[in-house]
């Protein structure tokens, strides 16, 4: 290390896809010498203390599992506001943890997408901060849109059209459901209120961080210009949870088999268990279901097919023949560095537009979720693994082949600091110019 070591505040919310890539990150800056102190809810702890690091729970276990279990989560539509309600109630317990592990001086905050409390935290503080967002659709584009459904926004849609568009979605939905809970919070602070937070307020002034690569989502013109891609970080507690031997011996005992898995936080996955199962018997191929909740499993799942809750992806995947998942930004980043095709059955959130991407780069299918069924899926995999995908995967899985993406983050974050400090100093120049010329 070429500076003195730091203190860095890592606060993280979301599905364990979501707090993975924190955790490789806070483990690689711990490495660095750095003083790491992981801010995540609380059903995080056995996890984060298993990969070495400090952490600050924030929550309940029972908050989590009450967002978790509302199916409005994963509504095209109805998703927001349940996002937003659960966001909005952990405001001030992620301020407070971070204002009380705050050292002025001497401190980075390192925010995950949706922790808005932490924004507020460096308004207050006056701390340098990362935003690190996970996916494209995070970053909003009048440009180049992400795509949202039902959102009628498209780069081949006039601007204008696009800037009203986020416009009457900011006021109707996102002011509605968040901002107003937002500004209330802000309000016991003594701070001013914020109006449109997706258009920018929510990206930190000192460095946003893009975890994917330029050639998965290339920066739009009009992203913030702080913005930095480092890449896919790929972590997937590979080195804390290896596979459990039942699967190793399924894995064996046959042909690659078809991985299926709706994502780590879905609670409502009968239906999508159900037409996996059928498909696989459809097509003749072996299957394994991944899911945490085996409860939403059909009760016969016959010699062929296997359920596991958990196992890494990254060594699980290169020994599929392909994956049927939901469009979460870690899962397909893990099939993309496996080199097998993929079938994206996209619900809600950020899943859509990584569906339409993986497409473009021809490793991938979707299917809508209301259009899954086992002839759909039975032929939409049939297509994507046919040899002319296959080989698109492989030159796509080359592309990782260079790339070091969690020490690239790392570095990123350590320039913070100054970057911050050149911001400060700046605003404060403007300040006195402005009295002067008053």
């Amino acid at each position: 290390m070429s500076q003195p070591p730091l203190r860095i505040i890592i606060a993280a919310l979301g599905s364990y896809g979501d707090v993975h890539p924190f955790l490789a990150l806070g483990r690689s800056l711990r490495d660095r010498g750095h003083d790491v102190r992981f801010i995540a809810p609380a059903m995080y702890e056995s996890l984060t203390r298993a990969a070495g690091l400090q952490f600050i729970p924030v929550g309940t276990i029972e908050q989590f599992e009450r967002l978790s279990t509302n199916a409005k989560l994963w509504h095209p539509t109805q998703s927001f506001r349940v996002v937003a309600e659960g966001t909005a109630e952990l405001f001030e317990p992620f301020y407070r943890a971070i204002v009380e592990n705050y050292e002025q001086g001497s401190t980075i905050l390192v925010l995950s997408s949706l922790l808005l409390a932490g924004r507020v935290a460096q308004e207050v503080l006056g701390a340098p901060a990362v935003s690190v967002h996970l996916s494209p659709a995070i970053i909003r584009s009048i440009e180049n849109p992400p795509w949202i459904p039902p959102l009628p926004v498209s780069a081949r849609l006039p601007k204008w059209w696009n800037r009203l568009t986020f416009r009457v979605v900011d006021v109707l939905v996102v002011d509605w459901h968040l901002t107003r809970r937002l500004n209330t919070f802000r309000a016991t602070l003594g701070l001013g209120p914020v109006r449109r937070i997706f258009d920018g307020w929510m990206h930190s002034p000192d460095r946003l961080i893009g975890l994917f690569p330029p050639w998965f989502g290339p920066p739009a013109g009009d992203w913030p210009p702080q913005t930095v891609l480092s890449g896919f970080p790929l972590y997937d507690e590979a080195d804390i949870t290896p596979i459990d031997p039942q699967l190793e011996k399924f894995l064996e005992d046959g042909p690659p088999p078809i991985a299926f898995t709706p994502g780590s936080a879905m609670r409502h996955g009968q239906r999508f268990f159900a037409v996996s199962v059928e498909t696989c018997r459809m097509l003749g191929r072996r299957g394994l279901l991944v899911s945490r909740h085996p409860e939403h499993l059909p009760a016969d799942l016959g010699p062929a097919i296997r359920h596991v809750e958990y196992a890494p992806f990254s060594r699980l995947l290169p020994r599929c023949a392909a994956i049927v998942h939901h469009g979460g930004i870690g899962t397909s980043a893990q099939a993309l560095a496996a080199g097998i095709p993929q079938l994206v059955v996209p619900m809600a959130h950020d899943q859509a537009d990584n569906a339409l991407r993986l497409q473009k780069l021809g490793v991938a299918e979707f299917l809508r979720a209301k259009r899954f069924s086992p002839r759909a899926a039975a032929w939409k995999l049939e297509r994507v693994m046919d040899p002319a995908h296959r080989a698109v995967c492989m030159v796509v899985k080359k592309k990782f082949t260079a790339e070091n993406p969690v020490v690239k983050t790392a570095e990123l974050i350590e320039q913070t600091l100054e970057i911050a400090r050149g911001r400060i100093t700046s605003l404060a120049r403007d300040a006195v110019t402005a009295q002067i010329h008053a």
